[in-house]
Parts: structure tokens; sequence; C-alpha cells
């Protein structure tokens, strides 16, 4: 299962910069795609997410700054668990329909 990630940017932050060494580094335990957003290209999301990039997207939760590399690895950890339990309920679904 790869998780898929959002993580809110702009250039020059280099909070945000580390956030991103942090997940690469972190993509080998928790497999993972990651979708750059530089906010300074969009108003909304300057003003949404402005003083509090970087700000990491994981299964519709945000992680606001800062984002040490220790609360980027819970969020993962917490998603992978999520996504796991939400599978194995689902094939007990499906297990279940298929005996009646």
């Amino acid at each position: 299962m790869t998780l898929r990630l959002r993580l809110y940017t702009k250039s020059g932050c280099h909070l945000c910069e580390q956030a991103e060494a942090d997940l690469g580094a972190l993509r080998m335990r928790h497999p993972h795609t990651l979708e750059l957003i530089d906010i300074s290209a969009d108003a909304a999301l300057l003003r949404q997410y402005g003083e509090r990039i970087p700000v990491l997207e994981v299964s519709g939760h945000e992680y606001a700054a800062p984002l040490d590399r220790n609360v980027i690895e819970r969020a993962l950890a917490a998603a992978e668990a999520t996504a796991a339990a939400a599978a194995k309920a689902a094939a007990r679904g499906g297990a279940a329909g298929q005996r009646q």
C-alpha cells in the first residue's frame, strides 16, 4: 500500500526543504507518493497556508510546521494503520457477502 501525500510549500522555505528531505528518507519504510504544492502560485492557498507552511496532508489530516521527522513518521504510521484496518474490514465485509 502506497500513501498519497501533499506537501504545501513555497520557494525559499528551509523548513519545507527539510520536510521534503525527511519524507524522502522515510520513503523506504513508509512507501508514499508526494505531491509538492507551491502555495505562492495560488492566492487562496497563500491565505490558507501562508504562515503555517510546511503543511503535510496525509489521508485527509493536516500537519503544520514545525514538521520534525518524528511528527512526519507518526503521521505516516497512523495513516498506514488506518488504511490497513479499512482494507481488513472491507475484506471481511466482502467475504461475508460471498457467504450469503
